[in-house]
């Protein structure tokens, strides 16, 4: 598949820059893999009127950490600015980094903080891959902290870089303190936090509208997938089968597959939500047994893919040229076709899209 067949033209007004409130009024596009006539047009609080009392949701419950941070280098006073990526060992950060000036080992950035009684600083170390390893210092000393800890100090909401850009194009500050609490969703388990972006289907629900689908009957079974830098790297190659996945780690409980083969065995639904859902499901082994799955993936979902867990997707509007969009024709018989005449409609009726923009519910 070339990637110039997932392309498609969006009106830059189109590209939500805040969420609506409450969550649940963003707006819902629903339709039928398999049916082309039938599309509807509701609201994210009608889901539980498409839903039946023996289908299962699959929430990622991963939670998205302070990871943008910003700072100065300490010898020029130049501004650098970056994502945390992870902790590859106490006191050892992978960093991507940006920088009018040149960066190179030895380097120190002094972090923004919100206190000013430490200082934060990180010393490059060497070039990888994604970027930098860096090693973390307070008060110049070497300091082995914790990495939630340290970015709850010097992190921000590492919004992805469309809204930011959106955000000053329409002279809006870049900054909003309602994005630590709109950017992550309500059932994020603080015990689970690692991702550098949110999984945005789930952005759209409200403690009440997961009160109402438990009431029905509607079961939960839930995942974690921490999602990585990758959801922000473009796809460079040609070729969409020439693209090298980046790595995330999952965890399925065993609870979640019995739910799923319970659910299935009752004449209901596996409704994944989000596409993060969708790649830890459908990266489990054919053999997985009662104990569940934990371990990394790089799964590249496509047309032609054999889905064998996700009967269903609530998901949001993705961007042009992407693996996630890839994976949301997956879903049809007649593939990206059938997506981008979808996306049209959308665009025509003035959907919002993206991150914080509206959604999709894609059913059998």
């Amino acid at each position: 598949m070339r990637m110039s067949d997932l392309d498609f033209d969006l009106p830059p007004e189109r590209i939500a820059t805040h969420p609506v409130e409450p969550r649940d009024a963003s707006r819902l596009l629903v339709c039928s893999r398999t049916d082309p006539g039938l599309v509807e047009h509701a609201r994210f609080a009608d889901l539980p009127r498409f839903l039946g009392g023996e289908d299962i949701l699959t929430l990622n419950r991963t939670r998205v950490v302070p990871a943008r941070i910003r700072g100065s280098k300490k010898d020029t006073k130049g501004r650098v600015s970056g994502l945390f990526l992870h902790e590859s060992a106490p006191g050892l950060w992978g960093v991507l980094l940006h920088s009018n000036g040149r960066l190179r080992p030895g380097t120190e950035v002094i972090l923004e903080r919100a206190e000013e009684t430490t200082r934060w600083s990180l010393i490059l170390q060497e070039r990888v891959e994604e970027g930098w390893l860096a090693a973390l210092r307070r008060d110049s000393e070497p300091a082995t902290d914790a990495a939630a800890t340290v970015l709850e100090q010097v992190g921000a909401t590492p919004l992805p870089p469309y809204i930011l850009g959106a955000r000053r194009l329409r002279g809006d500050a870049e900054d909003d303190a309602r994005d630590s609490e709109a950017y992550q969703t309500v059932y994020a388990d603080p015990g689970r936090a690692g991702s550098v972006a949110a999984p945005t289907a789930g952005l759209h629900f409200t403690p009440e509208l997961l009160g109402s689908l438990e009431s029905m009957g509607v079961r939960r079974g839930e995942v974690t997938l921490h999602v990585g830098m990758g959801t922000f790297k473009p796809v460079t190659a040609e070729r969409l089968e020439d693209h090298q996945m980046h790595s995330e780690w999952i965890e399925v409980p065993g609870a979640t597959v019995a739910g799923i083969r319970s659910a299935r065995e009752r004449g209901g639904r596996s409704i994944c939500v989000g596409t993060t859902s969708v790649r830890a499901l459908e990266s489990l082994p054919r053999d997985v047994g009662d104990g569940g799955y934990s371990g990394a993936t790089e799964l590249l979902i496509r047309p032609g893919f054999e889905f064998r867990w996700t009967d269903g997707l609530i998901t949001n509007f993705h961007l042009p040229r992407s693996t996630l969009l890839a994976l949301v024709a997956a879903l049809f018989p007649e593939g990206v076709e059938r997506v981008l005449a979808l996306y049209r409609e959308a665009i025509e009726r003035e959907y919002r899209f993206f991150s914080y923009g509206d959604a999709m519910l894609i059913l059998d």
